[in-house]
């Protein structure tokens, strides 16, 4: 599968130079587990997303997606706070543990619904749903017969086939295809475009090893750590939540520090 993404959004030089915002979440509250959550994703960025509790991590995917609305704060996708089919709407899409395919659709069918949904022309709807469906690997003659004999597996791939036909520019993950091999679970989320942004929910971290470039550890209802996989390794941790803990409780005590020499030093 090759990328399509248009460059609608950041598609002049100078605007990709200044590594524009893909998702700006801003003062986020959602009962217990979102409480004032900030979080800037960069174009082209590829975040795991982790939290304690584990559901404040998949809700804030579910808010930013719009299946789920913050009782406060702010929602920006490259710039708009806009989630209608005019506004960015058709560029994000979502894939969740249960795809919500009916048992009795085939897989052609669900992906031709979600390219009618789009608007998309006869002729572009065809090519892109034919392209979905060798990305997944979902043959002809499966294509056209009922998902629900083929069980959970099945869904899941028809699920990220139809979350694809989009061609999204961010991509929100939770929990996804895990009825899958684990290595055709990393092929399929193994994505191209240099600016496809994509948001990974896990409880699994080391599940994700080569999907994600970046984690976010959300602890207390806040993003309590920011870093990029080479700043975990050069930690010496590994992508694991062990792992991401320490590397924020480290930062945490460092930052700590450093307010406190502030602090001193300002008492002087």
């Amino acid at each position: 599968m090759t990328s399509s993404t248009p460059d609608a959004l950041w598609g002049a030089p100078a605007l990709r130079a200044l590594n524009p915002s893909a998702i700006t979440c801003t003062d986020l509250v959602r009962g217990g587990l979102l409480d004032r959550c900030s979080l800037v994703v960069p174009v082209g960025m590829r975040l795991l997303l982790v939290g304690q509790p584990e559901e404040s991590a998949s809700m804030l995917v579910r808010i930013v997606a719009g299946l789920s609305r913050p009782q406060h704060g702010r929602i920006e996708i490259a710039g708009l706070n806009d989630s209608t089919a005019g506004g960015w709407g058709r560029r994000v899409a979502y894939l969740g543990p249960e795809p919500g395919i009916h048992a009795w659709m085939t897989p052609r069918e669900a992906l031709q619904l979600a390219a009618r949904l789009l608007a998309l022309p006869a002729s572009e709807a065809a090519r892109r749903v034919e392209r979905a469906l060798a990305w997944v690997r979902i043959p002809a003659d499966i294509a056209d017969r009922p998902v629900g004999p083929g069980g959970p597996p099945l869904l899941q791939r028809t699920g990220l086939a139809a979350a694809l036909i989009a061609d999204p520019e961010v991509l929100l993950l939770e929990e996804p295809l895990r009825a899958l091999d684990g290595d055709e679970r990393a092929r399929l989320l193994r994505l191209p475009g240099q600016r496809r942004t994509v948001v990974l929910a896990s409880h699994h971290p080391a599940s994700e090893e080569g999907l994600v470039t970046h984690v976010a550890l959300l602890r207390d209802g806040q993003v309590a750590l920011l870093a990029s996989l080479r700043d975990l390794e050069a930690a010496g941790q590994s992508l694991s939540m062990r792992g991401i803990l320490a590397l924020g409780d480290a930062r945490s005590a460092a930052e700590a520090a450093r307010s406190t020499e502030r602090a001193q030093a300002a008492a002087r």
